[in-house]
């Protein structure tokens, strides 16, 4: 059973140097998989089931048993876990973990951050494709590392999230190219080409890429653009607003929910060491 327990030291002292797991040794260091026993009756047993995590010291709790106190390898608090802090340390029987060695605790590193961003203007017929894609894509079951997030028209806020350590982008946007209303694209800027400029206001990608790199970026994510030839082109000089797609334009959301479903599958694989 997992116990989030509170820093008072007296609640445990130290245990013994390792413990024997299913034949291994696990100690301090030790990377194992936390495998909770009642996973469903507790919010932290559903959250770490799974999880790859590494022993920070095998302890005595106040009642005598031995536990393993560790800290999940993918939270960006492990150093709070270090310092005994709740919410960053756990604590579990060795029945209640399996160990890893190291190469296969690389292999089920956690995979990169990609931000997918939707944008487009809602009022303005198919230019809100990519908004509603968003939409969709953020009721479905994605990868871990990855976040969807609608950003309409703000294309200041979308470039300030490029600077949050994310290794690829998808910008989800309608985008005129010539072909058959319905269209999908899947486009790979080349960033060294895209010239630093200042403007807050715009949004399509190439701007918010040029913004991206203004605001201090030292190296700009890998980005990939999803578009979607749209059927109508409105601007924000129209007095008229229209707010739902086209025809072809939604019945292009089906297609596309898979399309980026398949590109982040590639873009959370973290990539194998060479050996």
């Amino acid at each position: 059973m997992i116990h989030d327990r509170p820093p008072w030291e007296e609640l445990e002292r130290r245990g013994p140097d390792f413990v024997d797991v299913e034949g291994v040794v696990v100690r301090a260091g030790s990377v194992v998989r936390l495998a909770p026993r009642q996973t469903g009756s507790d919010i932290f047993e559903v959250a770490l089931a799974g999880r790859t995590a590494i022993v920070h010291e095998v302890v005595e709790d106040y009642e005598g048993r031995i536990q393993l106190a560790v800290i999940v390898a993918d939270d960006p608090g492990q150093d709070l876990g270090a310092l005994r802090r709740p919410g960053h340390r756990f604590f579990f029987d060795p029945d209640e973990v399996e160990p890893l060695d190291p190469a296969a605790a690389a292999d089920r590193a956690p995979p990169r951050r990609v931000l997918v961003a939707g944008i487009g203007n809602v009022f303005l017929g198919d230019d809100g494709w990519g908004v509603a894609l968003a939409g969709r894509l953020a009721a479905r079951a994605l990868p871990r590392g990855v976040d969807v997030v609608d950003f309409g028209i703000r294309g200041m806020d979308l470039a300030y999230a490029m600077q949050d350590n994310y290794a690829a982008v998808v910008f989800l946007d309608a985008t005129p190219r010539g072909e058959a209303p319905g269209t999908l694209y899947v486009i790979e800027p080349e960033l060294d080409d895209i010239e630093t400029t200042v403007d807050a206001h715009g949004m399509d990608p190439v701007k918010v890429l040029a913004l991206a790199r203004t605001l201090g970026a030292e190296s700009l994510p890998r980005t990939l653009i999803v578009g979607c030839e749209p059927r109508t082109r409105m601007s924000t000089a129209d007095e008229q607003i229209v707010a739902e797609l086209t025809e072809p334009v939604r019945a292009s959301l089906e297609e596309a929910v898979a399309l980026v479903e398949d590109l982040l599958a590639d873009l959370t694989r973290e990539p194998r060491r060479q050996t």
